[in-house]
């Protein structure tokens, strides 16, 4: 679908590749919901898992910046997945102020089970796409993605 948007060329340029970014983001999102690859999770409480899963304990900001949502967002989920005991919080000994989320052995059985589907859905999704095509399409999201963090986060 394009923009019905009748203004510049760089602004229906800038738009058409914008509603295609989305479109594929969200097409790939509901195909993943649509057939169980987070089981019963949400799919920021994956992100979470996952995170955890491969980067061991975090603190809450940590997390938070990782999984490029508000910090208020991610208390909410995180209670949620701490009332399934799937994480739990551990205040630092040194600086009460710091809490770091850990998997607990619950978590680590559910996202050690469900993450090889992921990995096996992702790569037949990405199928789509050659090698060559697939290795453009990481270069140019990281450049977006770049960019727009300078802009968010100036220098």
């Amino acid at each position: 679908m394009a923009t019905h948007y009748q203004g510049t060329e760089e602004e229906i340029r800038s738009l058409n590749a914008f509603i295609k970014l989305t479109r594929a983001a969200n097409s790939v999102m509901s195909y993943l919901a649509a057939n169980g690859a987070y089981s019963d999770l949400t799919i920021t409480q994956f992100g979470v898992l996952e995170t955890l899963y491969h980067l061991g304990p975090l603190p809450h900001c940590e997390i938070s910046a990782k999984q490029l949502k508000s910090t208020g967002n991610m208390t909410l989920v995180i209670d949620n997945l701490e009332k399934r005991g799937l994480v739990k919080r551990v205040r630092s000994q040194d600086d009460r102020r710091v809490v770091t989320v850990h998997l607990t052995s619950e978590g680590k059985a559910l996202i050690s089970a469900i993450f090889p589907q992921h990995v096996e859905r992702i790569v037949e999704l990405m199928g789509a796409l050659n090698a060559e095509e697939q290795e453009e399409l990481g270069r140019l999201c990281k450049k977006l993605g770049i960019s727009l963090a300078e802009r968010v986060h100036p220098a």
